[in-house]
């Protein structure tokens, strides 16, 4: 569960939008003089949204397609770095020979291809989270009304998001099933109806080396 900043901006939507709408649908027009409310107890439940959405089937589907996508782009930017690397360890050992102008010349050469590697290593980490925040937030978008439906039907009052954040929710004692982070995972790969990823196959054991 590594995606948390990155996610963070998409991810927030997939509540809000469902609680902003189901908070204009059971609004009514304010009375002269409101009844008196009984006071129910509180039930809290707590959950780690964005966690939740990544792990999911579908979340893992998708990380794994984006992996694969950008896989092309990770191994050309480790090829340019293994060059300059080379490039940087044969002016070290440049023979005393070689003059100063040579060797400013070739120390340019280098600058200049670790300048476009940043650029271009830059550029490929904006995209990788943009895509991966588009992936994202249209999961999040679609688990929104899972998790009210879950909170609502097992008696919830109220719901938390922990963020995990410096400035999120921080929580000092619970009782046992309060997290419904792994209940409304299931829920949702239930509901999305998409498989989970297949496990790797296990290597073969090492045979032991024959005696002599």
């Amino acid at each position: 569960m590594k995606t948390k900043n990155v996610m963070w901006a998409a991810l927030g939507a997939g509540l809000m939008v469902v609680t902003c709408a189901a908070q204009t649908a059971t609004s009514a027009p304010a009375a002269a003089a409101a009844p008196a409310v009984a006071m129910t107890p509180s039930k809290v439940a707590l959950i780690e949204f964005e966690e939740v959405v990544a792990e999911t089937n579908e979340g893992q589907h998708a990380l794994k397609d984006l992996q694969t996508k950008f896989e092309p782009k990770k191994k050309d930017l480790d090829a340019q770095l293994a060059e300059i690397d080379k490039l940087k360890k044969d002016l070290q050992a440049a023979p005393a020979t070689t003059t100063a102008a040579e060797k400013s010349a070739r120390q340019k050469t280098i600058d200049a291809k670790e300048r476009a590697l940043s650029q271009a290593a830059a550029e490929a980490e904006q995209s990788y989270r943009k895509e991966m925040q588009d992936a994202i937030g249209k999961i999040a978008q679609k688990m929104g009304p899972v998790v009210l439906d879950y909170v609502k039907q097992n008696g919830y009052t109220l719901l938390l998001n922990n963020t995990g954040q410096q400035a999120g929710l921080s929580v000092m004692w619970m009782t046992p099933g309060t997290d419904i982070s792994q209940a409304v995972l299931e829920a949702y790969n239930k509901v999305s109806g998409v498989a989970p990823l297949e496990a790797p196959a296990a290597s073969a054991p090492a045979k032991p080396a024959a005696s002599k």
